[in-house]
């Protein structure tokens, strides 16, 4: 099976998708859209040659509307970007409050759609802004109520972790301190101490409960996601008299983070 869709390049048109299935969380999809340029169109094609038995696939697109058809909202700020990619910013009561647990397995469609939503909307951030730190999204912070969270690691070929009711069971003593940023107020970095091991019980959409054990950079982004699933933000976690900064003074944009030894 394939698909292809061509738009005008003057438009600048994205695509991306995500592949699900009854008993699979949603993902990327595992074939990457191939891009390329036919005249004045941009093609897009996707194909699949063996489709598991079940699986569903979901494409989607945008593009830019052309210069003269009406202006176009000025992004002045990293906080704007996110705005307009649908990311709930701070202020939002959302994003203070504990978000309700998921029934499942007999909530299994509504949490696979909380994810799949979860998955566009990180596709639209990403083209706002490059993560070489990997990326994390939290369903209220696109605006949906629910104890469900997508987190990419910083390899690009690992894929997205997804965390259904997820709490922390175990951390470590071992810790490190280092900035963090997040999309609901992004025009800002601050330093924060967390754990370098966490252990996080979280459940599958047919009700199994699995245990993730994780570290480093991926620890960090899983505690800070969680963290939104309480209503808590970073900035409760940094040491006194630490302050955010603002993005532009920060220099580790796009890089890994660093590891304390």
């Amino acid at each position: 099976m394939g698909v292809y869709l061509v738009f005008p390049a003057e438009l600048a048109p994205d695509a991306w998708g995500t592949e699900t299935s009854t008993t699979a969380e949603s993902v990327p999809l595992r074939n990457p859209i191939e891009r390329h340029q036919r005249g004045e169109d941009i093609v897009f094609s996707w194909a699949t040659a063996t489709p598991p038995i079940g699986a569903r696939y979901r494409l989607e697109w945008r593009w830019r509307a052309r210069e003269d058809d009406f202006p176009r909202p000025l992004l002045r700020t990293a906080a704007d970007r996110m705005r307009a990619a649908g990311i709930v910013q701070q202020g939002e009561a959302i994003l203070t409050r504990t978000a309700p647990h998921f029934d499942l397995p007999w909530q299994a469609s509504e949490a696979t759609d909380a994810i799949d939503q979860i998955h566009r909307a990180m596709q639209r951030v990403r083209e706002h802004h490059e993560f070489g730190k990997g990326m994390g999204l939290a369903a209220p912070q696109i605006g949906i109520d629910r104890a469900a969270a997508v987190v990419a690691p910083p390899d690009p070929d690992a894929q997205p972790l997804t965390l259904l009711n997820p709490r922390i069971i175990e951390t470590s003593a071992e810790t490190d301190e280092l900035y963090e940023g997040c999309l609901s107020f992004f025009d800002v970095c601050g330093l924060v101490p967390r754990p370098r091991r966490i252990e996080v019980e979280h459940t599958t959409t047919d009700g199994t409960v699995a245990i993730a054990v994780l570290t480093d950079a991926l620890a960090r982004l899983v505690a800070h996601e969680i963290d939104h699933l309480h209503g808590i933000l970073y900035t409760r976690h940094m040491r006194e008299g630490v302050s955010p900064i603002p993005v532009e003074e920060y220099r580790g944009t796009g890089q890994p983070w660093p590891h304390a030894k």
